[in-house]
């Protein structure tokens, strides 16, 4: 498992803190091993061309998206070392566009998951853990409820559609689920967020050089976690060095 700090703040909402000062042997290990599987499902693909494949993808991207997707993927990782399922693939079906909707959608034990990633560079001003954890319950919260400001999109509708690709392996039951859920949000029936177990996630790069005060804040200033409505809340905080040295994993 990847080191996290975690937190019981009440009985349904946890806080998990990860560092990542480096990426070390263990780390690289899990990357080894879940990097397909997390990009492409069951394709059977070799490690060296998925790499080769989200390389290219964030050649062209602007640091910012680079940060945002980097931080999903770390995010998707965690999980999965931490024995969550996949119901989605991280490359879009769409060749080279950004995945809409949800930025995850897991399963364990039965029960199922909704997934937000938000992250900056330590180096934008006023930049917290706080912060992004709020925005990422904001966007979760809006999404179920039909009044995302980022469009009217079906987020159901993707989630579906991922979970419905072979290469997935998605449970017949979760995809009805899912399918339920889209064809609600397209009759206009919402959901509310209570309805759901929720896990928001903030995502911090430092400019190089480690900070082991970076994430202290977040381990002491953590109540207002308990004013996510989740079903169940999962509040995940990453700090890592730099993007640099997953690029870097990426190209070896």
């Amino acid at each position: 498992m990847i080191p996290a700090l975690i937190k019981a703040i009440s009985p349904t909402h946890e806080l998990h803190v990860i560092d990542i000062e480096s990426l070390t042997i263990q780390t690289r290990k899990y990357l080894d091993d879940f990097l397909v599987s997390i990009c492409e499902g069951s394709s059977d693909s070799e490690l060296e061309l998925v790499k080769l494949r989200l390389s290219n993808f964030l050649a062209d991207k602007d640091e910012r998206t680079r940060m945002g997707a980097t931080a999903e993927l770390f995010a998707h990782l965690y999980l999965r070392a931490t024995g969550y399922k996949q119901e989605f693939l991280f490359f879009n079906l769409e060749e080279g566009s950004i995945k809409k909707g949800f930025d995850g959608f897991f399963s364990k034990n039965s029960q199922t998951f909704l997934l937000e990633s938000k992250s900056g560079s330590i180096t934008t001003k006023k930049i917290s853990h706080k912060d992004k954890l709020k925005n990422a319950y904001s966007d979760l919260e809006k999404y179920v409820a039909g009044k995302s400001e980022k469009g009217k999109n079906n987020p159901w509708k993707n989630a579906y559609n991922h979970a419905s690709h072979i290469d997935v392996g998605t449970e017949t039951s979760i995809r009805k689920k899912i399918k339920a859920l889209q064809d609600m949000f397209d009759r206009g029936t919402f959901s509310k967020i209570n309805e759901f177990n929720i896990i928001t996630c903030s995502t911090i790069f430092l400019s190089g050089t480690w900070d082991a005060t970076a994430s202290s804040d977040i381990s002491i200033d953590n109540n207002f976690v308990l004013e996510f409505e989740g079903k169940t809340t999962k509040a995940m905080c990453l700090t890592k060095t730099s993007l640099n040295s997953f690029i870097a994993y990426l190209e070896e």
